[in-house]
């Protein structure tokens, strides 16, 4: 649907010359013209006006002097750089375009008819006076030379299955004899040659000896005929290949009359011819053009050459004249030129495929340009400038237009204008100019003028090449005209918005654009300046992104619906599709939802399968203060409830449509509570008191959708339904059964007691009433609260169950029991009986059962104890070690002093205090309880408790049977186990200090080698991922899993102390850092005290100064294993010599920090000797 606008005319009328033009032909490198005549051929430069070259055809005896000589062909050739020209006498001649040199390359005895080049220019058809046709080389070498008229059809042939020959079928009314009529009178009879655009193929038309009709035949490259065509009645001479649709497309009429002289520029859509520009040269022989060719570089300039040797250059664009209102009093209108008609199509009454429109304006003359009216509420009106120089003003008046008057006004401008466009909303007119300048009219001052157009700044603005198609806009609070080039590019002023732009539009505040990459981009141009609008077109977009989104390959905007949603999109083929851009759409959504309406937008939400949660999610608070008028406005049950059907938690404006950049975060009214609650809440509390009787289903369905079913009231309303013109509670029963699940349903009404609903909701069910009948009157049998405990254990509800059949007097009990240690509710049993009864007693027994099968004894102790069996208290203290609480009871019951201390030596040493370490618990027991001063004394020394065992001591005199020996094996042991950890760790000091010797000797011989600059040479530098603790990348689900204690297990196992493994260095300093750390937590304190006091001054002088001697070396190591640039380095390592693994790990080693302390050894310890000098 679009219009071939003129941009831009030259006319030269400087070149003279003998004769007229016969062959015009266009140099693809410099531009200028190529002019032959029955004299001479020129080439001609239209921009200078003056005569490149020249050479005389008669001088070198090519054509007569007399001016009888006619030229059948010429053909630029860039690669050759001379021009190729055939003349009727047969002579084919070179003009060298340098020197201006003439050479025959060839000559046919019979004369030629006609010349045609290949595409390529490899190759060139001659057609002779003998009607033959030569195929030749760039070379001019003969290739094979054929017969025009064939009898064969050619090898594209087609096979007859039998149903008749031609002759025999039908021909219409005028008979057989209306494929046989003759060309026509006119017709010079002179063959046509055509090229495919590919090359490779061309087709002939020729007069028919036989019949005197034309016929097309088609050949290859290598002169093999490959398809003729069938009698055609009215078959003219113009020839011309259409690639698009690979066919031959010629001028057929039936009639031809004599007619001023004219050019017309076709074009075909939809299988529909459109008469777009109608050249009219009047009645004057001189001014009617002789010449016309296409230019081969730009595919819409067209040069024309007149009998008095004026050559014109149009330059043509391509053009979209749609009507530019931007509220709903437009209509959307668009303006097709066929011939002198006006196909007007209004879109937002509707979609009319093409050629079809909603309008047709027959004018008196071909229509050259069409344009609507840019003035506010009158964007309906279009004027059409025809080819006979008038322009006609149209507006619409209901279902018609009428023509409102003829106008003509003008204003001079220096420069060829080449476009015009007008803002309706800032009244602003600007030009652009042939040379891509831009200038802004000014129509308010009462004599209009015209000014250079300037930003903000004050700065000149002009399109750095002219646009075909120019749009004014307002971006970011600030007016540019937008234009479009032929090839692709969109300007903003002189900044390049986009590349690969096919089409573009400006719908009220939204730039819309169609790509070659097949995509429409839809941009809202108030809330980006022109960096953001160039990175927005430069972004491919996330997917969500609500601007973009796929059409089809070659689409292109022919409109947008001002105040709508919809973009009118034509395919290459023609046809139109609607789309509704998801930016427009939300924008829409957004404008109704804000304005509060909620109906407007409901329906396009539904019709466009919008997500209704947006209604909700665009403004939480406002919605919730406007319920009533959501509900007022909607007034349908079924919308109300399709609303309600689809809530669910997830926030569609942060998911499926994010918000506009800038826009303000709508924050939920009720924090803690769930959308979906809160949402079916309040509808259900406002349509309760509005009318609950008409909302009776919405207010069920509210109750149905919240994220816990509230089955149950919803089963009591509908059980409750019984006012006069309120839904029947059969109705409201089909109904539920339609949201939920029957099954589900039947349960929660056997919930409610009720078996009236029950028998209700089973009828409307498909149950089958054997399967429930009998088991309804088993239950109506039993007492009620036993009946309500046998309706909660089949509906699984063991919590009430255990509740109403508490209620069912003591002989129930074991029943309650059995639930209880089924179910294990323990807890909820012991709460619905007292504490004095028998019952609670058994329930406790029973818990403290299932707490000693869960390791929970000391808890099922103070239960048993709580409740008086002090028995089961006394075995359920002494199985979990706390003695405290057995020696309390077992004084309660009271237990016999030798049964006490059996209790006590027990405690002590056959169950857990020894094994667990409690050694001084452990003396307390015996001496206290057992009364066994020895066993305490004995416990005491074991567990290196000194200063207690010698309080103990003094009582009783076992010094040196066993208090001294036990000192001299703990002098022994510790000074043994110093002196190793001592040797171990200069053993590891020695072997990390050679490990970092050879690290640094290979680094630096790969300096050497490589060079400073060497990439590799990061991997042996102090900051390497060796140093800094990294990993080798692995992915194992199963260490992932692990708990923390886990990890640090596994990490430590990939650590080798093994000589030449990868990791030896890390694995020296983790066992160092063992050393110093186990070292330092030795607390030899006490011990030292025990040996002075028992004079063993010469052992307790051997442990302090092993114990000094190990401290000292470990301390002294600590800036060697630990230099300052690991020890002190508290940043994450990064920096340009960083690998990828040193800076991950160093972050790791960052967050694992706090917990340093605990899992691993600490490297910069402040470490003393004790406070004990002997």
């Amino acid at each position: 649907m679009r219009n071939l606008k003129l941009l831009k005319s030259l006319r030269s009328s400087e070149l003279r010359g003998p004769g007229s033009p016969q062959f015009l032909s266009v140099r693809a490198d410099t531009g200028s013209l190529l002019v032959v005549s029955q004299y001479a051929v020129t080439e001609y430069d239209p921009r200078t006006g003056q005569a490149v070259s020249e050479a005389s055809l008669t001088a070198e005896g090519f054509l007569p002097e007399d001016g009888g000589g006619v030229v059948v062909g010429l053909q630029d050739l860039a690669e050759l750089e001379s021009a190729c020209l055939a003349t009727a006498g047969g002579d084919v001649v070179l003009f060298n375009l340098n020197t201006c040199q003439l050479e025959c390359v060839g000559s046919v005895d019979s004369g030629l008819t006609s010349m045609s080049w290949s595409p390529d220019e490899e190759l060139v058809i001659l057609t002779t006076g003998q009607e033959t046709i030569i195929m030749m080389t760039k070379e001019f070498e003969p290739i094979t030379e054929v017969g025009i008229h064939q009898d064969d059809f050619g090898e594209g042939k087609f096979i007859t299955v039998g149903w008749g020959k031609k002759e025999t079928q039908f021909h219409g009314s005028e008979g057989k004899q209306a494929a046989v009529q003759p060309a026509a009178g006119w017709d010079d009879r002179r063959p046509r040659v055509t090229w495919r655009g590919d090359g490779q193929l061309f087709a002939v038309s020729a007069v028919c000896p036989q019949t005197g009709a034309r016929k097309v035949r088609v050949w290859n490259r290598e002169g093999v005929l490959q398809a003729t065509s069938e009698p055609v009645d009215g078959l003219e001479e113009p020839l011309s290949w259409k690639l698009v649709l690979q066919c031959v497309a010629v001028n057929s009429l039936l009639n031809r009359v004599d007619a001023p002289s004219a050019v017309q520029l076709w074009t075909v859509g939809n299988h529909h011819w459109y008469l777009k520009q109608s050249l009219d040269f009047g009645g004057d022989r001189q001014a009617a053009p002789v010449c016309v060719c296409w230019d081969p570089e730009r595919p819409l300039r067209l040069h024309l050459a007149r009998r008095d040797w004026t050559c014109i250059t149009h330059d043509w664009g391509w053009t979209t004249e749609r009507s530019p209102g931007q509220d709903a009093a437009d209509n959307a209108n668009v303006a097709v030129i066929d011939g002198d008609k006006i196909l007007v199509t209004t879109f937002r009454q509707g979609v009319v495929p093409p050629p079809m429109c909603s309008f047709e304006l027959q004018l008196k003359s071909p229509v050259n340009q069409v344009t609507f009216l840019c003035r506010p509420q009158g964007t309906n009106q279009l004027a059409a400038f025809t080819a006979d120089g008038r322009i006609s003003v149209y507006r619409q008046s209901g279902t018609c237009f009428l023509c409102c008057s003829c106008l003509r006004s003008e204003i001079e401008v220096d420069g060829v204008v080449v476009s015009v466009v007008h803002c309706s909303q800032t009244g602003t007119v600007a030009l652009q100019l042939e040379d891509g300048q831009i200038r802004r009219v000014l129509w308010d001052c009462p004599d209009p003028s015209v000014e250079v157009w300037r930003d903000s700044t004050g700065c000149n603005i002009n399109f750095p090449v002219p646009c075909v198609q120019t749009s004014l806009c307002s971006v970011g609070g600030e007016e540019y005209l937008l234009g479009l080039t032929d090839r692709s590019h969109l300007y903003a002023g002189d900044t390049e918005l986009a590349s690969s732009v096919s089409s573009f539009a400006v719908c009220n505040d939204f730039l819309l654009i169609t790509t070659h990459s097949h995509t429409c981009r839809c941009l809202q141009l108030s809330a980006l300046s022109v960096k953001g609008l160039q990175a927005a077109l430069a972004s491919d977009g996330g997917q969500n992104d609500e601007t973009q989104r796929r059409v089809e390959r070659g689409s292109r905007i022919v409109t947008a619906v001002p105040g709508d949603t919809r973009v009118i999109l034509q395919m290459p083929r023609g046809n139109l599709e609607t789309v509704n851009h998801r930016a427009l759409l939300l924008a829409q959504l957004r404008k109704w939802l804000d304005s509060l309406k909620f109906r407007e937008a409901f329906e396009c939400m539904r019709k466009l399968r919008i997500n209704l949660n947006l209604i909700y999610d665009h403004n939480p608070k406002v919605f919730l203060e406007n319920i009533e008028t959501f509900i007022t406005q909607m007034n349908s049950i079924d919308h109300i409830n399709l609303f309600l059907t689809e809530l669910k938690e997830e926030d569609t404006t942060c998911s499926m449509y994010p918000r506009p950049e800038g826009s303000p975060i709508q924050l939920q009214p009720v924090s803690g509570q769930k959308k979906v609650d809160v949402v079916c809440d309040a509808l259900r509390s406002t349509m309760e008191t509005m009318d609950p009787n008409k909302f009776c289903l919405s207010i069920l369905t509210a109750h149905v959708k919240k994220t816990e079913p509230e089955l149950e009231v919803a089963l009591q309303k509908v059980h409750e339904l019984r006012a006069p013109g309120a839904v029947s509670a059969e109705e409201a029963l089909k109904f539920l059964l339609f949201l939920v699940n029957v099954n589900d349903l039947y349960e929660h009404s056997l919930g409610t007691y009720d078996f009236d609903l029950v028998l209700m909701v089973a009828e409307k069910s498909q149950k089958d009433p054997k399967e429930y009948l009998p088991f309804l009157n088993m239950l109506k049998s039993l007492e009620p609260n036993y009946q309500r405990f046998t309706i909660d254990k089949h509906l699984k509800r063991y919590r009430k169950a255990l509740l109403h059949l508490s209620k069912c007097g003591p002989e129930h009990f074991p029943e309650a029991l059995r639930l209880v240690r089924e179910q294990k509710l323990y807890s909820e049993a012991l709460r619905l009986f007292a504490a004095n009864d028998a019952q609670y007693k058994a329930l406790s027994c029973a818990y403290a059962e299932h707490l000693v099968e869960q390791q929970q004894a000391e808890q099922a102790g103070l239960l048993l104890w709580r409740c008086g069996e002090f028995v089961g208290a006394l075995q359920a203290f002494a199985g979990s070690s706390s003695w405290r609480n057995a020696i309390c009871v077992a004084q309660q019951i009271p237990l016999p002093p030798d049964q006490l201390a059996l209790l006590a030596r027990d405690l002590a040493g056959n169950q857990k205090l020894t094994e667990q370490r409690r050694y001084s618990e452990a003396a307390l027991l015996l001496d206290q309880y057992a009364k066994d001063c020895e066993e305490a004394i004995l416990a005491l020394i074991t567990g290196a408790v000194w200063e207690e065992a010698l309080r103990l001591v003094s009582e009783q005199d076992i010094t040196e049977t066993n208090l001294k020996p036990a000192l001299f094996d703990a002098v022994s042991s510790h000074t043994v186990f110093l002196e190793a950890q001592v040797a171990t760790f200069a053993r590891h000091r020695a072997r990390l200090a050679v490990v970092r010797e050879q690290k640094e000797k290979a680094r630096l011989d790969m300096l050497d080698e490589d060079g400073p600059d060497c990439p590799d040479a990061e991997l042996y530098s102090e900051a390497s991922s060796v140093m800094t603790g990294s990993k080798y990348s692995h992915s194992n689900s199963r260490i992932s899993s692990r708990s923390s204690k886990n990890r640090r297990k596994a990490e430590r196992k990939k650590l080798s102390l093994k000589e030449g493994s990868p990791m030896e260095e890390r694995a020296l300093m983790y066992a160092l850092g063992e050393i110093v750390t186990t070292v330092d937590k030795m607390r030899v304190h006490n011990l030292l005290k025990a040996l002075v006091l028992f004079q063993l001054d010469r052992q307790a002088e051997k442990l302090q100064q092993t114990f000094e001697e190990a401290l000292q070396t470990t301390e002294a190591a600590l800036p060697e294993v630990w230099p300052d640039g690991i020890q002190n380095n508290n940043a994450p390592l990064t920096g340009p010599n960083s690998t990828a693994n040193s800076i991950t790990a160093s972050f790791q080693q960052q967050q694992q920090k706090p917990a340093a302390s605990q899992q691993g050894p600490v490297f910069n310890h402040h470490l003393k000797a004790p406070v004990c000098n002997v």
